[in-house]
């Protein structure tokens, strides 16, 4: 799941970045308060990645796509590739738990011997 989890972020990492690229050039918002949220953004992303399988990683990786999505206001594109990092965030959830699964139930049947099949 780690893996899987850690490449979606990487991912919003550089998404994030060229959205604050384009949120520049709107007059709503000053350069500093698009870069500091934009930074803060990335370096929680890039934090998320080591902070996956502890308590609570997941939770903030939702968060995270809550507000990716929430960025369309500003950046009107946001609106679907939070939406699509949001749905490769679940997938990476859902299957690398799925994967972390069989890989515990062949750890354990390598570990039993030949005799246990």
């Amino acid at each position: 799941m780690r893996t899987l989890c850690a490449s979606t972020l990487i991912g919003e990492f550089f998404v994030i970045g060229f959205a604050g690229l384009v949120a520049m050039k709107s007059d709503g918002a000053s350069m500093a308060a698009v870069w500091t949220v934009c930074g803060i953004a990335m370096l929680l992303s890039v934090l998320l990645c080591g902070m996956i399988t502890r308590p609570g990683g997941i939770q903030l990786g939702w968060a995270l796509q809550i507000a990716l999505i929430a960025s369309g206001f500003v950046v009107p594109a946001m609106f679907f590739l939070g939406a699509l990092f949001a749905g490769l965030w679940w997938a990476s959830v859902f299957y690398g738990r799925r994967i972390d699964e069989a890989k515990a139930r062949w750890e354990e049947q390598a570990s039993a011997g030949p005799d246990a099949a």
